[in-house]
């Protein structure tokens, strides 16, 4: 048996073949441009980007490794909105998650008109820019012709599941974050948030792991993938990460090291936090806890490319600086920051910077930043009643040790690392294949562990104390900086 996943990310999507051992045959990515016409705003073209990548992807793979395919299951960036006509013809292009901000204003007003209790209580998230009720308002006040045609509306697997299978389906997960439209604890659509909308015909909800259809014959021309072979309903990323490395029983907690870095808890009850964003779970039987740094490989990215140095002469550098990077701390809020401070006019800045440090002293500087963003969240999820039982380790990040190494030090817990870290669709192939009746519970065993060192505990606590007063103290003057780079730019910083 042979199980296909598939992922749309934001500047690239990947696509596996598995076997029912849970084996990779196959991978392919493909690299995608995501468009940003005016600052804040970010957007994919649901045709040129996703439905393109998918089906590319999906022609590779059977090139690279033929035969029958007995499950198919897409993942993708979320919460994204893609708005469609009575024909489900694409009005826009699709409006990415978190980190468009252009609905800023719309946010607020909605914030206000539901009420901060009624939203932790019944939505179970206050609304930031990750929402999709306000982007939709912004579409309505922005683009009123656009708004008065639309229909339906998509997420990214939703839209490809459409093309797939014909079935207009948005799974349980992705409906959660699509706030203020569904009701955590009911499971099922929240009346209020769609007041407005009526004209809209709400998708069909199905889980994640739910086969909702089949490949029809235009899909199977489009693809190669054969007429009647079975589609799920498909998810978020940041779900299907997470179920890849086999986090599944409550308290299993995924931290997915990427260009952002992603924290998701499998909980057995709600947990809402203003801070944090709730969810349900990849099945009925669960809810999660989720949280999410605006920055973490982004600005290794960035360092590399202002120095002109390669990643392993940074590394290598990083190494021969002790923990603490010798007094110097880093804010990593270098495009804004979501949980759990949802500020996106914060900034990133270095504090402590001598004439003795370093490129080496920037680069762990880093990585420890990104080890204190994750204990802040941690924490916050902690208070909540979420206090993780087990950490999981995925993603580009954790190839090299010394990452995670250092996010275990400032946490002080462990961190399993399993051996396969395609990503998100090898999730999206463990839930074909769960579907297909296939037991994966011996999928993807742990390969390897980091283990915080207690000889730099001291240190870290004294750097994560001065990490949570320092944000404070420099909020106002982040604000008037964000303020005239927005100046420079020809626009106003989103509030």
């Amino acid at each position: 048996m042979r199980f296909i996943g598939v992922d749309i990310g934001t500047s690239s999507s990947k696509g596996v073949v598995v076997d029912a051992a849970g084996s990779v045959l196959a991978t392919h990515t493909r690299p995608h441009v995501t468009s940003s016409p005016h600052p804040g705003w970010f957007e994919h073209d649901a045709d040129e980007v996703w439905w393109a990548a998918v089906t590319t992807i999906l022609r590779a793979l059977l090139r690279e490794s033929p035969g029958p395919v007995d499950g198919v299951a897409v993942s993708g960036i979320g919460p994204a909105v893609l708005l469609t006509d009575a024909e489900d013809r694409p009005l826009r292009p699709a409006i990415l998650y978190g980190i468009d901000t252009r609905a800023e204003r719309e946010i607020a007003a909605q914030n206000e008109r539901f009420g901060s209790d009624v939203l932790l209580t019944s939505v179970g998230n206050l609304l930031t820019s990750q929402a999709v009720g306000p982007k939709l308002a912004w579409v309505a006040a922005h683009e009123p012709e656009s708004f008065a045609r639309t229909r339906r509306i998509y997420s990214a697997p939703g839209w490809i599941v459409r093309r797939l299978t014909g079935a207009y389906v948005l799974d349980h997960y992705s409906a959660s974050g699509s706030d203020p439209l569904y009701e955590l604890r009911a499971r099922g659509w929240w009346e209020p948030g769609w007041a407005g909308l009526d004209r809209l015909e709400r998708p069909q909800l199905a889980w994640p792991g739910e086969v909702v259809g089949t490949i029809t014959r235009e899909a199977a021309d489009a693809t190669g993938l054969p007429s009647g072979t079975p589609v799920l309903a498909g998810t978020v990323d940041a779900l299907a990460e997470a179920y890849s490395v086999g986090c599944r029983a409550p308290g299993d907690t995924m931290l997915m090291y990427g260009s952002t870095m992603f924290v998701i808890q499998t909980v057995s009850e709600p947990v809402a936090h203003p801070g944090l964003w709730a969810a349900v779970g990849r099945t009925a039987g669960t809810f999660s806890s989720a949280a999410g740094m605006s920055t973490s490989g982004l600005i290794t990215s960035w360092l590399a490319a202002a120095t002109g140095n390669g990643f392993a002469d940074l590394l290598a550098e990083a190494r021969q600086v002790p923990a603490g990077s010798d007094g110097l701390l880093l804010l990593p809020y270098f495009a804004g920051e979501r949980t759990p401070i949802f500020d996106p006019r914060a900034r990133g800045a270095w504090v402590g910077l001598t004439l003795r440090h370093g490129r080496g002293h920037l680069y762990r500087s880093v990585l420890e930043a990104v080890g204190f963003g994750v204990r802040h969240n941690l924490a916050a999820m902690a208070a909540a009643g979420a206090t993780p039982q087990r950490l999981v380790a995925v993603g580009g990040g954790t190839r090299d040790d010394l990452w995670a190494q250092i996010v275990s030090d400032v946490l002080g817990l462990p961190q399993d690392i399993p051996s396969v870290t395609v990503g998100a669709a090898y999730g999206d192939a463990r839930m074909a294949a769960d579907a297909a009746g296939v037991d994966t519970t011996g999928w993807n065993p742990v390969a390897r562990h980091a283990r915080p060192d207690p000889a730099v505990r001291d240190v870290y606590d004294v750097l994560y104390g001065e990490y949570l007063r320092t944000y404070p103290a420099l909020a106002d003057t982040m604000h008037v900086l964000a303020e005239l780079e927005a100046r420079g730019r020809g626009t106003t910083a989103s509030r």
